[in-house]
């Protein structure tokens, strides 16, 4: 019995010591070729890697992102001009590979986009983007929109984006309507963005 009680008491002290460990870079070169390795902080119970790709006209880039999260959310969010992919894991350096790039290969679903005057626009969504998406947020009295293809994962837990007023999801083809909307599109792209890159 004694014995029993030393293995138990052993176990508890080398286990609770223990503190995920993941890579982490943020990289807008596209490479994480610097990765250092970082010791989650307490919450923080999985590793993400993160790729991000904005086109805007013929100049592309890449932001690579990898680190602690309290919630990681595996999948890929599409607004057009911007689109991520993220890869979740929850063992010691267990997230080392890149996230993919989000896919570019339509799967036929389409969805509304918006270009910073109109909402009007089809997006052909590609690889596993199986939603609609449209968020919302307002600054200075100016109502900002997106519209775009989204995983279900992602859509089921962006209920607290910060800086967003409201997000909804839908399933079926241009799901998200079409509407005209004056506002600063890129703002709401890379706060999105920056809640995926950072949460």
């Amino acid at each position: 019995m004694d014995l029993q009680i030393s293995v138990f008491l052993l176990f508890i002290l080398f286990t609770a010591g223990h503190s995920l460990r993941c890579y982490e870079c943020m990289s807008v070169t596209g490479s994480c070729a610097g990765q250092t390795v970082q010791t989650c902080p307490s919450g923080f119970s999985q590793c993400e890697s993160l790729t991000g790709v904005t086109k805007v006209g013929d100049i592309t880039s890449k932001v690579q992102a990898k680190g602690c999260v309290p919630v990681c959310l595996s999948g890929s969010i599409n607004f057009g001009l911007v689109r991520t992919s993220a890869s979740c894991c929850s063992t010691d350096l267990c997230n080392l590979q890149n996230a993919p790039d989000p896919s570019n290969v339509p799967n036929g679903k389409k969805c509304y986009t918006c270009d910073g005057r109109s909402c009007s626009y089809t997006l052909s969504c590609s690889g596993d983007e199986d939603h609609c998406i449209t968020a919302t947020t307002t600054s200075g009295g100016q109502t900002t929109m997106v519209k775009g293809c989204v995983t279900k994962s992602i859509c089921d837990a962006t209920t607290s984006v910060r800086n967003v007023e409201s997000i909804s999801c839908c399933e079926g083809n241009l799901c998200n309507g079409a509407q005209s909307v004056s506002q600063s599109f890129l703002f709401l792209c890379c706060s999105l963005l920056s809640y995926f890159l950072l949460h």
